[in-house]
């Protein structure tokens, strides 16, 4: 166990962290899904909707320091890419 009291606050810290990247993950994870979900099933329109709350939250994570900028840019990327892959 920490000793000094700046140790047991970046443990209280760490944890508040941890719990929240945590969050973010999941959610991130969940609206990829919903876009390729919408992607597998063929609706385009469903999978456009999709994609642009998609675009909206990873760009909004990026600002809150969750997740690099080249790594939101990718993941839109590649749901783009397969949104624009459906046939009509």
């Amino acid at each position: 166990m920490a000793n000094h009291k700046s140790a047991l606050k970046r443990i209280r810290q760490t944890e508040k962290r941890t719990e929240r990247n945590r969050f973010y993950r999941t959610r991130i994870k969940n609206i990829v899904k919903a876009v390729r979900t919408a992607v597998d099933a063929g609706n385009k329109e469903e999978a456009q909707a999709a994609l642009v709350v998609a675009n909206a939250n990873l760009h909004k994570y990026v600002s809150k320091g969750v997740l690099k900028k080249e790594t939101a840019a990718r993941k839109v990327s590649r749901l783009h890419l397969a949104v624009n892959a459906i046939q009509a």
